[in-house]
């Protein structure tokens, strides 16, 4: 199933792309994309560890299920003051 994947900030920097599309198996979960993620870019695996994952713009679990042509957005943690 095609997947679209959006980096923001540190994670964008470290892929090089603001944007991936991906192929995953059908079923597929967001740690699926995440483990997939790591594995053909390795630069991203440490940051990914700690990113929030949202699909279709809505916050959701590892575990949530993924359905064709969905948006994943990994989200690194922010700091301020």
């Amino acid at each position: 199933m095609r997947t679209r994947v959006l980096l923001f900030a540190s994670l964008r920097e470290a892929a090089g792309a603001r944007e991936i599309i991906i192929e995953m198996p059908n079923p597929a979960t967001a740690a699926e994309v995440r483990g997939r993620l790591a594995a053909d870019h390795p630069r991203l695996a440490p940051l990914l560890q700690t990113a929030a994952l949202a699909i279709n713009e809505e916050y959701v679990a590892p575990d949530h299920p993924l359905r064709d042509g969905d948006v994943v957005a990994f989200i690194p943690p922010v700091s301020g003051g």
